[in-house]
């Protein structure tokens, strides 16, 4: 319990920081960075770069009740069909703005129930993203998966548009706990969900897992991990439910008084972390874990790790490009966010115009700063001598803020001269050690929860 009271003190179970999937983070996104930003960041582009490029279906046939996302509730495939067009339009817009040559080199469906479009509106949407893009070497091609709303042929029908990773949404495979968050999916119909991506030969497997849901217990989430591990995923995220419902309206759904205290959900992400590592799979970050020989894995021991929207990632492009409502670009100076309710999106590129709502125009310390965090988060090492490879003597100016970070966080943050090391132990305190480094505090806005 020492440990745990000392975790407790530095403001584990207290302290609300952002993730730091981006910095700075959306909560200081700006409409004076819009549409114009994001036509003049396009054209800037250099076409012997690849890009990511992202995607975002807002739809799902139910609206899960822990889900914080831009979604969409809908019974009919009308309004998917439409907003596959309002994509092709923005396409098209793209493809008048772009440099010529430029490639893709990973491209990821999230949503929202990307599984929703059937196997017609997959081969469209498709073909127009590869007419805007041209594959480049090593492309990668990943879809988020709901395995109630998946089946054979929409599955062979994204093997045959090259699909290369799934990614299982799966939460909590317990009926009491799939009950109160709104999302039953029985284990079987994700056993045959995982058995024809394989048959399909769709070689990559990601599972989505989350702690600190209403009525869950160890025993209820060690079943859990039992079941995933049948699957013999090649990666598994463990996120922390962020109980928000001043931003999902939906999540006054659940009750508050059926979630894990603060030390039950400690436990539940310590002990589904060990059995993960025991399994043989290799912690990656902070909620992330791999097969050894996944390029995940490999992008950490080499260190190449980087952290985007999704998660952490190997993914080497500077530049993101996200199409659709709510989407996010991130470009070398900045970023750009496309309007997020679907209906203003829709106004927009009907109009012609680029649908960029709100965005951050980087300046000053912000691309130094974003690469600190980002090494903190994937590494747990900062060392201003690397940073300082690339950013010159500018680096040295987070000397204060090591040392801040050292002190206020001993024992499990050290510093040997220009060097920071968060120990093993310490490390469900990355985010807020992290949170040091951010210049970029708005007032009055609540971030979830760093434990």
């Amino acid at each position: 319990m020492e440990h745990i009271d000392t975790l407790k003190a530095l403001g584990l179970f207290d302290a609300r920081v952002p993730r730091y999937t981006s910095y700075p983070t959306a909560a200081v996104f700006s409409p004076q960075t819009g549409g114009a930003f994001q036509k003049a960041a396009l054209e800037g582009l250099d076409p012997a770069d690849p890009v990511s490029v992202y995607i975002h279906i807002p739809f799902c046939e139910r609206l899960c009740w822990f889900c914080a996302c831009h979604t969409q509730g809908t019974q009919t495939l009308g309004p998917v069909e439409s907003y596959i067009g309002t994509l092709e339009a923005e396409l098209e817009l793209l493809r008048r703005t772009l440099p010529s040559g430029l490639r893709m080199g990973r491209l990821h469906w999230g949503g929202g129930t990307p599984t929703i479009l059937p196997p017609p509106l997959i081969h469209r949407l498709a073909k127009a993203i590869r007419s805007v893009f041209p594959e480049a070497e090593q492309y990668e091609f990943s879809v988020e998966i709901d395995p109630t709303m998946v089946d054979r042929a929409k599955i062979d029908a994204l093997a045959a548009e090259g699909l290369t990773r799934a990614s299982i949404g799966i939460q909590d495979f317990d009926p009491e706990v799939q009950q109160a968050i709104g999302r039953l999916q029985p284990f079987e119909v994700t056993r045959a969900c995982v058995d024809d991506l394989r048959a399909a030969g769709i070689t990559s497997l990601n599972t989505d897992l989350v702690y600190g849901l209403p009525h869950q217990t160890l025993a209820r989430i060690e079943d859990t991990i039992d079941k995933v591990l049948t699957f013999a995923p090649d990666r598994v995220a463990l996120f922390g439910y962020a109980h928000v419902p001043w931003v999902s309206k939906r999540q006054k759904l659940i009750p508050e008084e059926a979630l894990p205290d603060d030390l039950a959900r400690y436990t539940l992400a310590t002990r589904a972390a060990e059995r993960f590592v025991d399994a043989g799979l290799t912690a990656i970050g902070i909620d992330h874990f791999a097969r050894p020989g996944d390029d995940l894995a490999e992008a950490q021991s080499n260190g190449h790790l980087r952290r985007n929207f999704q998660g952490y990632t190997a993914d080497t492009c500077q530049t993101l490009i996200g199409l659709g409502a709510s989407s996010i670009s991130r470009f070398p100076e900045g970023y750009v966010q496309n309007a997020p309710a679907t209906a203003a999106y829709i106004q927009r590129i009907t109009a012609g115009e680029f649908p960029g709502a709100r965005g951050y125009h980087m300046m000053g310390e912000d691309q130094l700063r974003a690469r600190a965090i980002e090494r903190l988060m994937c590494d747990f090492t900062l060392d201003l001598h690397d940073l300082g490879a690339e950013f010159g003597p500018a680096a040295y100016a987070l000397a204060p803020a090591l040392a801040e970070m050292a002190n206020r966080f001993a024992p499990y943050a050290t510093l040997d001269d220009t060097r920071l090391d968060i120990a093993q132990d310490g490390r469900p305190l990355t985010r807020i050690i992290a949170s040091v480094l951010d210049q970029h505090v708005p007032e009055g806005v609540r971030y979830s929860r760093a434990s």
